[in-house]
């Protein structure tokens, strides 16, 4: 087992797979991982459409570029999807979102989703979550309803084994903490 260290040094952003499919018992963990994530009032707003079936997926991956927005076409070669999907959150969370003015069920799913990948690097596979997609057409292929949102899309599958793990080019510690109060550096 990876330290948890490990685990966020070696998860990136993959944009090249292996032609094999994922198990689904292993998609499974990964989403397992999620359904443990804290939630705003544990309101655990999403749902996960796993998209393996190979009829599918070349559907979902071309709804993820077009010829002028080209810089998701890797997924053409992602054997998986997984689409999460924004649920209603309960009442109290609601009440907070209005009052607070923060979008707290798109936090939750950020978080579940950062679970999902990590636990899919623990397991050996690689994950691209994806901002970048025409939301109409996924849902109508995946019958999502009209009243449901997409919130994210995460591409799922092996990495070549001689994908590189890429340095983190992250700003520095110091630009990004203070203590006790705010400042500019």
């Amino acid at each position: 087992m990876k330290s948890f260290t490990d685990l966020v040094n070696q998860r990136q952003s993959t944009r090249k797979y292996q032609s094999a499919g994922v198990p689904r018992e292993i998609i499974d963990q990964c989403i397992e991982a999620s359904r443990l994530a804290p939630s705003a009032s544990n309101s655990q707003p999403w749902k996960f459409i796993v998209v393996d079936d190979q009829k599918l997926v070349p559907q979902v991956a071309g709804n993820t570029w077009d010829p002028v927005i080209r810089f998701n076409k890797f997924t053409e070669n992602a054997p998986a999807f997984i689409v999460i999907t924004l649920e209603p959150a309960k009442t109290i969370t609601k009440i907070g979102k209005t009052v607070k003015q923060k979008e707290w069920p798109l936090i939750d799913i950020g978080i579940a989703a950062e679970h999902f990948c990590l636990k899919a690097t623990d397991l050996g596979l690689g994950t691209c979550m994806l901002g970048w997609y025409n939301e109409k057409k996924i849902k109508k292929l995946l019958n999502i309803p009209k009243k449901r949102e997409i919130a994210l899309l995460i591409s799922i599958g092996y990495p070549p084994e001689d994908y590189p793990i890429r340095e983190k080019n992250r700003k520095s510690f110091d630009e990004i903490t203070t203590y006790n109060t705010y400042s500019i550096k």
